[in-house]
C-alpha cells in the first residue's frame, strides 16, 4: 500500500487572493494572521467533540461562505477575536465571564 501526502483541493489551490471586504462590526480590531508560514508552535489538545466542532466550522465556511481555510487559520481568527474582545472589554469580555463561570465564580 502506497501512503501519499494528501494534496490540496480545487478550493485551496484556487482561492481568492484579494483580501476580503471589511467587516461592519467595529469591535474586533485584531486579526488573525493569514495563512504563512509561522515560525512558533504551541500544542493544543482538544476533546474529540471540539475537533469535531471545529472540522464542522470549516466545512460551513467552505460550503456557506465560499472561504476555503484550514483549521489552524479558524484557530488564529477565534483566538483573535476573543484577545480584541478581553482588550476592548476586560472583566465583561465573553473570556473572562465563560472562565469564571467554568470555575464556578
Amino acid at each position: 500500500m502506497t501512503r501519499r501526502a494528501p494534496l490540496p483541493g480545487a478550493a485551496e489551490l484556487f482561492r481568492p487572493t484579494t483580501p476580503p471586504k471589511p467587516e461592519t462590526r467595529p469591535e474586533v480590531v485584531r486579526g488573525g494572521s493569514p495563512r504563512q508560514k509561522h515560525d512558533t508552535k504551541i500544542t493544543v489538545y482538544v476533546s474529540d467533540e471540539e475537533l469535531l466542532a471545529l472540522e464542522h466550522a470549516r466545512l460551513t465556511l467552505r460550503a456557506k461562505h465560499a472561504l476555503a481555510v484550514d483549521r489552524g487559520r479558524v484557530v488564529r481568527e477565534a483566538i483573535a477575536v476573543l484577545l480584541a474582545d478581553l482588550e476592548e472589554y476586560g472583566e465583561e469580555s465573553l473570556l473572562v465571564r465563560r472562565l469564571r463561570q467554568e470555575n464556578g465564580q
